[in-house]
């Protein structure tokens, strides 16, 4: 009777132990917006990206020189290398596109 009931219990058991170790996202994430004001570096004509040595990004991130996405394309056709631009940078982790592209005259 003991071996029956443990037979009956051995896969939903073994189904609890590995599910416990999983995880699932269920939703979309928040998307965030942030002001970014930088020097464009470097394009990527082909990855439609450009490098840019940005100042502090809100609480998303550091100074530092990085490579973001552009988005749509018209905003990419803006930019120079040695462009001082400002821009919107759009959070949706894990990812983030510049978009709302604004370039300082020279």
């Amino acid at each position: 009777m003991i071996r029956m009931m443990l037979r009956r219990l051995t896969v939903p058991l073994f189904l609890a132990i590995a599910l416990t170790g999983c995880s699932v996202r269920v939703g979309k994430f928040e998307e965030k917006l942030y002001s970014m004001e930088g020097t464009v570096k470097a394009l990527d004509a082909n990855a439609k990206s450009a490098t840019i040595d940005a100042g502090k990004i809100g609480d998303w991130m550091d100074a530092m020189t990085m490579e973001y996405t552009v988005k749509p394309d018209a905003e990419f056709q803006k930019l120079h290398v040695g462009d001082h631009i400002k821009a919107t940078v759009v959070v949706t982790d894990p990812t983030y596109y510049v978009t709302k592209i604004t370039v300082a005259p020279k």
